[in-house]
């Protein structure tokens, strides 16, 4: 039962990565492209610590909470610059 959730799990994440990736592409404005790769982001979090869960290596949820906190900075450094205006 817990191999079938996990699949579920990881056909869950790739569909997200599709529409991510599409949002990426179609996006018409900076901001849509920003969002979409902060959604890229969390996906690759979540990515790495079902990779973390499966190999029972728990050591990459502490590489997935630095990415995370990266990730957080580095959308609030282009939100401050998106502000300015060009």
């Amino acid at each position: 039962m817990a191999d079938f959730l996990l699949q579920i799990a990881v056909v869950l994440i790739f569909f997200s990565i599709a529409f991510s990736v599409l949002r990426l592409v179609i996006g018409r404005t900076a901001i849509d492209r920003v969002v979409a790769i902060d959604m890229l982001t969390v996906v690759t979090i979540s990515l790495v610590t079902l990779y973390a869960h499966i190999s029972g290596r728990f050591v990459y949820i502490d590489v997935a909470l630095v990415y995370g906190l990266l990730s957080f900075l580095a959308v609030l450094a282009i939100a401050r610059f998106l502000e300015r205006g060009p």
